[in-house]
């Protein structure tokens, strides 16, 4: 076992990505010396680099396999997983998803891909600042954190980003292929909420016909 490898088990540091400052924390002696212990780790396969200065152990190495949902985190903090993929990730749509598709909270659209752990895409949308986080749940699996949308967030994300007008409760069911039960589920409540979270008039009208198609009052 490598000497990096071995210094970052014995900090408790298995588990996390790991940023260029913690290796510095970590590793001892010059810069010329860390940075030929990290690319030796890589060219082992014991170390996986995810981005520019972020990286994570083998999984060989770890107590569980990095998420996606919660590596999302790492690329940009405060982002949240959306739009298609938190539908298929709740069981609203049948198709699997092979992107990990975020809402971030910056003002530039930003796509990773970090080989094994698939595509990663974060887009802005126009969202009042103190409403970013409504709707969004944190969910914990084994023992990593993540920000995932409930359904109808990240239904109306959705629309949100495709600047999609209103077509009837047809176009929900055909063509996102979203069961009508799941639609039923929604509550007046969810749209009463997120009315104030989006600023584009287009997506509180399409609210406004969801609730009118849902038969809410």
């Amino acid at each position: 076992m490598q000497t990096l490898v071995q210094k970052l088990i014995d900090h408790g540091l298995e588990n996390r990505v790991l940023t260029e400052k913690q290796l510095a924390r970590v590793l001892e002696g010059s810069q010329q010396r860390r940075y030929g212990l990290v690319n030796r780790a890589l060219k082992a396969g014991e170390l996986y680099r995810l981005s520019r200065g972020r990286y994570l152990l083998a999984d060989r190495f770890r107590d569980y396999p990095g998420h996606p949902f919660a590596l999302a985190q790492a690329f940009v903090q405060g982002s949240y997983v959306s739009f298609e993929t938190a539908l298929a990730y709740h069981g609203w749509i049948p198709e699997a998803v092979h992107t990990t598709a975020c809402v971030t909270p910056g003002r530039k659209t930003l796509i990773f891909e970090p080989g094994k752990f698939g595509r990663f895409t974060f887009h802005p949308l126009a969202l009042h600042t103190g409403q970013f986080l409504e709707l969004v749940q944190r969910i914990q699996i084994t023992q990593q954190t993540m920000l995932v949308a409930e359904p109808v967030r990240a239904l109306m994300d959705l629309v949100c980003l495709r600047k999609t007008q209103w077509q009837g409760l047809g176009w929900l069911i055909e063509g996102l292929r979203i069961d009508e039960e799941h639609l039923k589920s929604i509550m007046q409540s969810d749209i009463d909420t997120l009315m104030v979270v989006y600023k584009q008039k287009r997506v509180k009208s399409f609210l406004g016909s969801l609730a009118r198609a849902l038969d809410h009052d």
